[in-house]
């Protein structure tokens, strides 16, 4: 196979595999020891929020009622206090004694009609509290109903972030038997004639170059792995190939990987091809050598494809497989 130039290819010891990948929480953020008990914490204060506004409503109700009433005092002893107020009504010859009773009543019908007009004042005041109570509650209900989402969401990526380490993980965990079993598919240009067929371990110095063309290759590793990996520079959007027959693994998202295809190559050998652009297989498809797993995309590094050969979980350093 060609050679391509290599910048500083540097072969690491090789060390099992420590599998991160999880997103850090934001700056302040407090994760809840248990999104379930959070969860049901939540819920509990809506139930509040669900008590509170009936109670507010029922006492709302009341107090309708209650004004109604008062209203209705007051317009009565209000006119009571006009009848004995008005001209031509105050107590004529009736002497002293029948003067004191009469302005006693006008008193008391003033006093009356105070004591319902502050009643009514009061019955209004309590409405007005009550209303802004309700104002509160719908509020507070929106920013729980927000808040539930949000957890709603966190528990989703949780699981979802999960179910993507138990792949990755288990990409790692299950083997075919020898590549022989696989069918070689050839096409393209770049193709090696003379992989051998009879497993992975006998390719050793000859497995294809991932990516078709010059390309630019120093030694890196990605984050939570101890292993050697290679970072082999290539445009965007270049087609990045299956190294040796094999049976795709893995073909998700996963941590600092990125879009990311594992092939399993039989007799526990892998080949992880990360950084991806776009990602054209899907897990269990059978791909041969030289066939199309994906295209080379750019993390805000530049555009590169980062690329692992591993044995079970231990990376071992890529380039001698490579023939580099």
């Amino acid at each position: 196979m060609s050679r391509w130039p290599v910048a500083a290819i540097v072969v690491v010891a090789t060390l099992p595999l420590v599998a991160t990948g999880r997103a850090a929480s934001p700056p302040g953020a407090v994760a809840p020891s248990d999104p379930a008990l959070a969860l049901a914490a939540l819920d509990r204060k809506v139930a509040d929020l669900d008590t509170e506004e009936q109670s507010d409503k029922q006492e709302l109700a009341r107090l309708g009622a209650e004004l109604a009433l008062g209203h209705a005092r007051v317009l009565a002893h209000g006119k009571e206090l006009y009848k004995l107020t008005r001209a031509g009504l105050l107590p004529i010859g009736g002497g002293f004694a029948s003067l004191v009773t009469y302005a006693m009543h006008v008193e008391r019908a003033r006093r009356l009609v105070i004591g319902d007009l502050e009643d009514e004042a009061r019955l209004r005041g309590r409405a007005a509290d009550l209303a802004r109570d309700l104002e509160r509650v719908a509020r507070d209900r929106i920013s729980y109903a927000t808040q539930r989402t949000a957890m709603d969401a966190a528990r989703l990526a949780m699981q979802d972030e999960r179910r993507r380490q138990a792949a990755f993980d288990q990409a790692f965990q299950t083997s075919t038997g020898a590549s022989g079993d696989y069918v070689a598919v050839y096409g393209g240009s770049g193709f090696a004639p003379d992989l051998p067929a009879s497993g992975f371990a006998t390719a050793r110095g000859r497995l294809l170059f991932p990516v078709v063309g010059r390309a630019e290759v120093r030694a890196a590793h990605r984050d939570g792995t101890d292993g050697p990996g290679l970072e082999i520079h290539a445009t965007v959007g270049t087609v990045v190939r299956a190294v040796f027959a094999g049976r795709v693994a893995f073909a998700d998202r996963y941590g600092p990987y990125g879009r990311i295809v594992i092939l399993d190559h039989g007799d526990h050998y892998y080949t992880v091809s990360g950084n991806l652009d776009e990602i054209d297989v899907k897990i269990g498809q059978e791909v041969g050598p030289g066939e199309r797993i994906g295209t080379v995309g750019d993390d805000g590094e530049g555009p590169m494809l980062y690329f692992e050969v591993r044995h079970g979980s231990q990376t071992v350093a890529p380039g001698p497989w490579l023939g580099i």
